[in-house]
C-alpha cells in the first residue's frame, strides 16, 4: 500500500501545526493586504504553512538534520524575498523590502510551529503585524516640517 511507510500517531500534530500555520499567515496577510501591500494572505499562509511542513518533516524523518533543514529553509525564502524587492534606476527608490522581510519573517514562524514553538509563534506574529504599524520616522519628520 501507498501509506504504509508514513509513521502514524503524528496526523493530529500535523494538522493542529497546520491550523496555526494558517491562523498567523492570515493574520499577517490580511495586515499586509490593508495596507496595500503585494505580498498577503495566500503568500504568508503559504510561507509559514510550508516551513512548518518543511520543519516537521525534517524532525520527523531525521531528528539530527533539523538544523541543516532548517538553514536551506532560510536561504530558499531569502531567494524568494529577492525576487520581491524592487529597486528603480529612474526614481532611486527601493520598494517591496518589508514586504521581503515580512515573507522572511513568517517563514521563522512557520518553522517556530514545525518544531512546536506555539508561544514563540504567537509572539512573533503579534510582532509582524505590530511592527510595519509603527510609524516611519521619515514620516513622521515630514509631517512636523509641513506644520
Amino acid at each position: 500500500m501507498v501509506f504504509e511507510n508514513i509513521p502514524t500517531g503524528y496526523e493530529l500534530q500535523f494538522l493542529v501545526d497546520l491550523g496555526i500555520a494558517l491562523a498567523a499567515g492570515f493574520v499577517i496577510g490580511a495586515e499586509r493586504e490593508s495596507r496595500g501591500k503585494p505580498a498577503g494572505i495566500s503568500t504568508h499562509c503559504l510561507v509559514i504553512g510550508g516551513a512548518a511542513i518543511f520543519t516537521f518533516l525534517s524532525s520527523m524523518v531525521d531528528p539530527n538534520s533539523s538544523s541543516r533543514i532548517a538553514a536551506q529553509i532560510i536561504s530558499g525564502i531569502g531567494f524568494l524575498g529577492a525576487g520581491i524587492i524592487l529597486k528603480s534606476e529612474i526614481e532611486k527608490k527601493i520598494t517591496n523590502l518589508t514586504t521581503a522581510a515580512a515573507i522572511w519573517f513568517a517563514a521563522a514562524i512557520g518553522m517556530a510551529i514545525g518544531f512546536e514553538y506555539y508561544f514563540l509563534a504567537a509572539v512573533a506574529t503579534a510582532f509582524a503585524v505590530g511592527v510595519p504599524r509603527i510609524p516611519h520616522i521619515s514620516k513622521l519628520l515630514k509631517k512636523g516640517e509641513e506644520e
